[in-house]
């Protein structure tokens, strides 16, 4: 019976035995194939990474600043009266366009017309008198040639004619001064424009600080928006060079209105660190309305011949901004380059050539040296292995 266990006992040992042994060999052949895997099948050899590469391109890249603006008016006029009186007729509607020079209000001129006709007949009284007070100097001058008057009595007319032609000048500012105040009943446009609500009508009296309606100038048409002071000294070398050319565009519409920049603020705000600025445009179908916020963009220079790869590509942390390039053994390497400008999807960059090959995807897995392998060269291989497979099938 004893006999019987312990051959139970050394059978189950040897079982266990195998068993442990046929573990530790498939984990060791296991491991083995797992580093062959890793190595790429060629004793320990370093992988190839796939990636993505572009060439940088060379092109004049515009510098853009873009921000928010409001439309303004060139010029716009408060219309008022310059005379108190009543508003006998109106010329002109709501809205409309008006060109400078046209009839728009009508004032009770018939204060005015009086006013006139009695300086016509105080103008007609002085050159009478000074009519007669000439034929007597004249007449004075002969006595005294005859020396029937004493040289004084021809001082004392000389003196009534120059007395009588002062009269007649001052009727004749006072005839003009009221010509000018009849012209006060006709108001008329200062300047081309469109007009706004009007505050009176006929039968209304109005007084030198009574609104009668308003004029704005909308064609051309100011956008007024500030630009950070960074980009001051830009400006200002692209306005000595030449109209710096604007675009606006309104919310949700496509199409963008051209414009150029047309003034620069002789002063940087301290406390916002901008400047104003407006640009002019042409406003002929009136698209542009006074108040109204707009998208403005500014090219203040432009960067000629700059390289220009997908931001994608440019890989910023903290040991600078650089991008890996493709070297002549199919390694990676890393090339410092300086952000110029970003516009969209990409960058304008210093510090290459012009003949690398930027990786743009499959850097993330990317160390300096690693070997690579271009995405087409990979799929083409790929395409040829299976070509070869279904030979052989």
């Amino acid at each position: 019976m004893k006999k019987q266990n312990l051959v139970l006992i050394v059978g189950v040992a040897a079982i266990i035995g195998a068993a442990m042994l046929y573990l530790n060999q498939g984990a060791g052949v296991s491991a083995a194939s797992g580093k062959t895997r890793a190595s790429g099948g060629k004793g320990g050899a370093q992988p190839f990474i796939v990636v993505n590469v572009v060439a940088p391109l060379r092109q004049d890249v515009p510098v853009v600043l873009q921000v928010n603006g409001t439309v303004t008016p060139i010029s716009t006029v408060d219309l008022h009266a310059q005379t108190t009186s009543t508003v006998s007729r109106v010329h002109i509607k709501e809205g409309q366009f008006v060109k400078a020079g046209q009839l728009m209000f009508s004032l009770d001129e018939r204060s005015a017309r009086a006013s006139i006709d009695k300086t016509q007949a105080q103008l007609a009284r002085s050159r009478a008198a000074l009519g007669d007070v000439e034929r007597q100097v004249r007449r004075g001058e002969q006595l005294f040639a005859q020396k029937f008057i004493a040289p004084s009595a021809l001082e004392t007319l000389r003196s009534q004619l120059e007395a009588a032609r002062a009269v007649l000048a001052a009727d004749q500012a006072a005839l003009q001064s009221t010509r000018v105040e009849a012209s006060y009943s006709a108001i008329r446009s200062p300047m081309s424009g469109r007009v706004g609500a009007i505050n009176v009508f006929p039968g209304s009296l109005v007084q030198l600080n009574t609104s009668l309606t308003t004029i704005t100038q909308l064609d051309p048409i100011n956008v007024a928006f500030t630009l950070p002071e960074s980009s001051l000294s830009d400006l200002l070398a692209a306005q000595k060079d030449g109209p710096v050319p604007v675009a606006a565009s309104l919310g949700g519409a496509d199409k963008e209105l051209a414009g150029s920049l047309s003034f620069i603020d002789n002063a940087v705000d301290p406390a916002a660190g901008t400047i104003r600025v407006k640009a002019r445009f042409d406003n002929r179908s009136t698209q542009l309305w006074p108040g109204q916020y707009v998208s403005t963009r500014v090219t203040v220079r432009t960067l000629k011949g700059a390289l220009v790869v997908p931001q994608a590509a440019i890989v910023d942390n903290a040991r600078g901004t650089f991008v890996y390039v493709v070297g002549p053994d199919q390694s990676a390497l890393q090339v410092p380059v300086v952000r110029l400008y970003s516009f969209g999807l990409n960058a304008a960059v210093s510090g290459l050539s012009g003949d690398e090959k930027v990786i743009t995807e499959g850097k993330q897995n990317l160390r300096p040296g690693a070997k690579v392998r271009l995405a087409e060269a990979a799929g083409e291989r790929k395409r040829k292995h299976a070509a070869k497979r279904d030979d052989a099938s």
